[in-house]
């Protein structure tokens, strides 16, 4: 069989080689079309064939103290993005999957003293909004747990027009200037030679760029960050990441950054948890999202503006209009002034959630355009991506019709669907027919404003400060969020298999923590530092830990726990809780070892009655919830003790710092599955919450109501069971070391 397979191979070579004579007639063909990226001879050119001196900098106005607006003369920016927009058919370059859910905006308090813009001043109205959630760097059959930026952008369909505030749950980004956007998500993307990795930053190319572009080093402590695996789309901040102005009705400017706030705080998974959930469920996230609406549980964030007057452009030591700084809310405080409600889950994905298209560019009178420079090539090239993915009519796809108005002159093309009666079709025309709209009738009129400066391809001085903000960032988060950022620098790096890369990145890490460097550098077999690069400064900032953003009041509503039984369970137990989590719109799940009725002690089994599961324990996993609850019943203990799994799902959720409760003899069986030194567990009828593992040995009837008291040290075991899940994860579990005890 192997010589059979053998004389095959032979001849398909001596095909694709033009026969037996050798001449490589194919091969000869491929390589006239074949050039070598490591050919040292080679440099940059257009596709014209001139040579570029500088492809990093789109042309603008600029001087060495400011820069200005981008120039749409500059024929190598635009070929160079308008090529990258149109690389992928159909499917989007970037954020290609999604979810998506429509709601609505309210506005709670009138920011006319800034802006004349009716959806931030009129707080009358009730303004209809498409958001959808995605990925970055996967296609749409990749997992939604991984580690990456999430966008975040919502379409308002106000009275005056479309406004698509396009932005992710991160407020700033990887590069400066959009001309660096083809390579950004090349180097991201899999590699060219083998399409691999899908959907991660974990290799080669993405840290060589990182690395020789010190502008992302403030990005990459967001992305390594928990921010970089939410858990939950309802879960996370959205930010619009660039500089927007608001003119108001004076006509006076300001500068704006944009802010969507949770109400149910801001919280991620572990890593080792995002990993699981790739596998084990990769559509966790738009579930997620889709289950919470199902049940009534609206998601809602607070929309805040962030607005610098214009005479105060130059007053901070980074520039406002570089997109890789945020706007720390001790020198700008975040205005809130309303809030965005998700309440209706789409009908069809495909004709909703991916034929939905944002633009940057869809603005509406009293918001206006800065000259941030990756702001204004994102202008350019959404729209432009656009046309390439749904057509020149794509605005008339039901999910992107404005509900306002629309009228003009523009005719034709392939999808059209609107039928235009009358005999003109331009203006002017004989007829006066389709005219502009003077400003008092709501038209668009751009802020006039003064431009000096040379015309050249560079960045401001303020945009050459790459580590500051970095330090900031690194500097304001907590004990377990330092860990986690190190832990996933670690496992990106050791990926990397040139040493260059992980090393010259350790490099890198020496400008923001000599400790963290020196970490990484253990971990991933590069050389150790001795020394900062560049002193940390040791300043921190409010509200960039995400350990800020808890609710306002302790929650449990949406949260998915676990119930695991067996025949024999407690009764009393089981329906308590269950009942108890309902009212407080947690969500409740059945798990047994098997999908039949399962049967309380002492229950008559031939009345076919019994509980059945909403899953068995192989067919879901702990990752998949909150939370877990192990009620009693000495027949139901001893079947779940003979079952591994069932300690597995105990031990996994212990590892990832959830909470788990227990009552009567389970709380022996918790014990045994996560028994360290250190970890208590009660004994008697006295709750104990230790490290989020909340357990009762005696627990009556009367113990389990539905009206909840959440709070720390509660007394009552519903109460400070349900506290525990309120606060996502148990840090301090992880902090003792208890989570790396346990085998998971």
């Amino acid at each position: 069989m192997a010589r059979v397979i053998s004389s095959g191979l032979e001849k398909a070579q001596k095909a694709l080689n033009g026969g037996s004579s050798g001449s490589g007639k194919k091969i000869d063909q491929l390589a006239s079309v074949t050039k070598d990226v490591h050919d040292d001879s080679h440099r940059i050119t257009s596709d014209f064939g001139t040579k570029q001196t500088n492809t990093d900098d789109w042309l603008r106005v600029a001087t060495e103290d400011k820069i200005g607006p981008s120039l749409l003369e500059d024929a190598f920016g635009r070929e160079k993005i308008h090529r990258f927009d149109h690389e992928r058919i159909p499917e989007r370059v970037v954020h290609a999957r999604g979810a998506g859910a429509f709601g609505t905006f309210r506005l709670h308090e009138s920011a006319e003293d800034v802006t004349s813009a009716g959806i931030l001043t009129d707080t009358s109205r009730e303004t209809p909004l498409f958001t959808r959630f995605s990925t970055v760097l996967g296609s749409r059959g990749s997992a939604d747990t991984v580690r990456d930026v999430r966008g975040f952008a919502v379409k308002f369909y106000t009275d005056e027009g479309n406004w698509d505030l396009v932005g992710n749950d991160i407020p700033v980004f990887f590069i400066q200037d959009a001309m660096k956007f083809p390579d950004v998500v090349h180097a991201a993307k899999p590699e060219p030679h083998n399409e691999v990795p899908q959907a991660q930053s974990a290799h080669n190319n993405f840290w060589d760029f990182s690395y020789l572009h010190p502008e992302s080093t403030h990005m990459l402590m967001w992305t390594q960050s928990d921010r970089g695996i939410p858990r939950s789309y309802r879960m996370m901040q959205g930010f619009g990441v660039n500089t927007y102005t608001l003119i108001n009705k004076n006509g006076e400017r300001s500068f704006v950054k944009f802010h969507f706030t949770p109400d149910l705080g801001v919280h991620s998974f572990v890593w080792d948890e995002a990993l699981k959930l790739g596998g084990q469920d990769p559509d966790f996230h738009r579930k997620d999202l889709h289950e919470a609406i199902d049940n009534g549980s609206f998601p809602k964030w607070q929309f805040g503006i962030q607005v610098i007057p214009e005479s105060r452009e130059d007053d901070f030591e980074f520039d406002i209009l570089d997109a890789t700084k945020v706007w720390p809310e001790e020198e700008v405080p975040i205005r809130y002034i309303g809030e965005m409600e998700l309440n209706r889950n789409v009908d069809e994905y495909f004709t909703q959630t991916e034929q939905a298209a944002f633009c940057t560019s869809h603005i509406v009178p009293g918001i206006g355009f800065s000259d941030d420079p990756l702001l204004q090539g994102r202008n350019f090239s959404y729209f432009d991506t656009q046309l390439s993915r749904l057509g020149i009519n794509w605005q008339e796809l039901p999910i992107n019709k404005p509900v306002c108005p629309v009228m003009n002159h523009n005719r034709d093309g392939q999808g059209r669907h609107t039928i235009t009666k009358g005999t003109v079709n331009y203006w002017p025309n004989r007829f006066s027919a389709v005219k502009p709209a003077k400003p008092e009738e709501g038209g668009y009129v751009d802020f006039s404003e003064k431009v000096a400066g040379m015309k050249v391809r560079m960045r401001s001085k303020k945009f050459r400060e790459h580590y500051s903000q970095a330090q900031l960032f690194y500097n304001s988060l907590s004990p377990p969020e330092k860990a986690h950022l190190t832990g996933a620098l670690c496992f990106e790096l050791d990926h990397c298999d040139d040493p260059t890369v992980y090393n010259r990145m350790v490099e890198r890490l020496c400008d923001i923590d000599l400790e963290l460097a020196q970490a990484v550098a253990e971990s991933v077999r590069a050389p150790i530092p001795k020394k900062a690069t560049t002193p940390n400064h040791g300043r921190k900032a409010k509200n960039l830990s995400q350990l800020e953003f808890m609710p306002k009041v302790p929650t449990i509503e949406t949260r998915r726990v676990a119930i695991i039984i067996a025949d024999g369970y407690d009764p009393i137990a089981y329906n308590g809780i269950k009942a108890a989590l309902k009212a407080a719109k947690a969500l409740p799940f059945t798990i047994a070892p098997r999908r039949t009725p399962i049967y309380a002690a002492g229950e008559d089994k031939s009345t076919g009655k019994g509980v059945t599961p909403d899953h068995h324990l192989e067919g879901m996993r702990s990752t998949m919830f909150d939370s877990v609850f192990v009620p009693g019943g000495a027949t139901s203990i001893e079947t779940l003790r003979k079952n591994g799994r069932a300690l597995h799902w105990v031990r996994e959720a212990f590892g990832h710092l959830k909470a788990i409760g227990a009552t009567g003899e389970a709380v022996a069986f918790v014990k045994d599955a996560c028994a360290l030194p250190g970890v208590s567990f009660s004994e008697s009828s006295d709750v104990v919450d230790s490290y989020g593992v909340v357990t009762a040995s005696k627990v009556e009837a009367s113990g389990f109501k539905e009206a909840i008291k959440m709070g720390k040290g509660a007394k009552g075991f519903v109460d400070a069971y349900a506290f525990a899940i309120s606060q996502h994860k148990n840090f301090d579990r992880e902090m003792q070391g208890f989570s790396k005890m346990v085998a998971y």
